[in-house]
């Protein structure tokens, strides 16, 4: 390995290291940011916090290292820049594109190192990770309930509130439905307003209810239908105190195969085999939806029998070879004709709920099949956004001549910006099947790589159009030139009204 090599990669091991872990470290305060009302207050042990956070923290690496590569580019060569090496280096007749290759060998190296943690480590931390926290949840769940939203977190009630203060623990519009003896909804409890506390043993939660009524449907057993009354019981109440057993909800962990189908936690071999399954299976199920609705018996075909034909007479065959239901329905009777209305109507109404119904499915066999092949694709394109993110920050690092972590960190973040927007916008609508899945998932890429190339060509070519000397220049002209208008304009104005006061 050349001086030149080791100089270079020097200067740019330092910066990836520490732009690595800072990003890590935004990544993981997004995360903690997102699911901190589902964390505080629970009493989790230092151990299981920072098991969750390991296991997060290494699904969040493919991520961090591209956005860590274009700061360290930048930072990098912007410090070359600034401190004149890179141009020591191109007088003694070194081309910016060898000064280059050491670190594209290394990006390269990087995104191959990428794709096979996201193949292998990733899926296996994500289903860890998602895991854990399924089972933090599950601790304390009356402090998983949301305001709008129903709770189903403990066994037999979904709980749903309007509104929830959580230093007071005061709720408002309270619906509560009792689902422990597995009968539905008839077992059914309001109030205005509520408070909640946990026992001091935290085996139970105390609801204490303000202003509501609480409406209960009998169990009859097993009485015959026609036999039955269908009691029910309405209670209103001033106050009302409801007593919720937490048993069970300690921190169990769970099987680790809970989350094994989810497309997040599969490598590409599983990937793989999960879409063809999933696409046989749907067009399996197409044919089975055309072959049910054609079995619906929504129309009939009478094989009427042809008087005449077996006597070899054909003539009746002809006056009976074009059928003409409008005819038949025509010289029907009113009540015929009106049943016959009210039959097409009820045949209408059903074919349409059914291709409702079978459309949404298919929707959903779709969208279950795009998630499969969106994490398949995912893994390859996080790793080609290192290369494109070292052709883009490189050369930019080349042409700011600024190091430190002020404008090349303003200049990635713009970058990693536009790279994220296209990205995530593209992805949604591949997700829902308005494109294909290979320009949804590689247009960031397809968009950003001949931007790249482009300022990589620009920045070895020195070529004035980065050349800040250059636009100074030319703004200086544009300023000469309006300056020597507007100054000749008023010498004229002034010249004419001169002439005219003296004439």
């Amino acid at each position: 390995m050349k001086k030149l090599d080791i100089l270079v990669l020097k200067s740019f091991s330092g910066p990836l290291l520490l732009t690595f872990f800072i990003v890590l470290f935004i990544l993981i305060l997004q995360f903690l940011f997102m699911y901190v009302d589902e964390l505080i207050g629970k009493g989790l042990d230092i151990k299981i916090m920072a098991e969750l956070l390991y296991h997060f923290s290494l699904t969040f690496v493919p991520m961090a290292l591209p956005l860590a590569i274009l700061l360290a580019s930048l930072m990098s060569f912007g410090n070359m820049g600034e401190f004149n090496e890179l141009t020591a280096l191109k007088s003694s007749g070194i081309p910016l594109r060898r000064i280059m290759l050491p670190v594209i060998f290394v990006v390269g190296f990087i995104s191959i190192i990428s794709f096979f943690f996201s193949n292998n480590v990733q899926p296996y931390s994500y289903r860890k990770a998602r895991t854990l926290l399924y089972d933090i949840r599950r601790k304390r769940p009356e402090l998983n309930i949301q305001a709008g939203t129903f709770n189903n977190d403990i066994d037999g009630f979904s709980i749903k509130v309007t509104s929830k203060d959580p230093a007071t623990n005061r709720m408002d519009k309270i619906l509560i439905y009792d689902h422990r003896e597995r009968r539905g909804n008839y077992s059914v409890t309001y109030a205005d307003s509520g408070y909640m506390r946990i026992t001091p043993d935290e085996s139970g939660m105390i609801l204490t209810l303000y202003n509501g009524y609480s409406y209960n449907e009998i169990n009859e057993g097993d009485l015959p239908a026609n036999s039955r009354k269908y009691p029910f019981r309405r209670d209103i109440f001033r106050e009302n105190t409801i007593v919720i057993s937490l048993s069970g909800f300690d921190l169990e962990r769970s099987r680790e195969d809970l989350f094994k189908f989810n497309s997040a936690t599969q490598n590409i071999a599983r990937l793989n085999y999960f879409i063809d399954s999933l696409s046989t299976l749907n067009e399996l199920k197409k044919k089975d939806y055309f072959t049910e609705f054609s079995n619906a018996h929504l129309y009939t075909q009478r094989n009427y029998v042809v008087p005449g034909i077996n006597n070899n007479d054909t003539s009746s065959v002809r006056e009976y070879k074009v059928f003409r239901p409008w005819e038949i329905f025509d010289t029907a009777a009113f009540e015929t004709k009106k049943n016959a209305i009210a039959r097409a109507i009820e045949f209408a109404k059903f074919s349409s709920n059914f291709v409702t119904q079978k459309r949404e499915f298919i929707h959903m066999d779709i969208k279950t099949l795009r998630n499969y092949q969106i994490d398949f694709h995912k893994k390859f394109t996080l790793s080609l956004s290192c290369i494109v993110f070292l052709l883009i920050g490189a050369p930019l690092g080349a042409i700011i001549r600024k190091g430190g972590l002020g404008t090349p960190a303003v200049i990635s973040v713009l970058f990693f910006v536009i790279y994220y927007i296209i990205s995530i916008s593209f992805e949604k609508l591949a997700r829902e099947n308005h494109i294909n899945i290979i320009t949804g998932m590689y247009a960031a890429f397809f968009i950003l790589l001949p931007v790249g190339i482009f300022l990589t060509w620009k920045a070895t070519t020195d070529s004035s159009i980065f050349n800040t000397e250059t636009y100074t220049l030319f703004l200086r002209r544009i300023k000469d030139k309006v300056y020597r208008f507007v100054f000749n304009l008023r010498y004229e104005t002034n010249g004419k009204g001169n002439s005219s006061g003296n004439g």
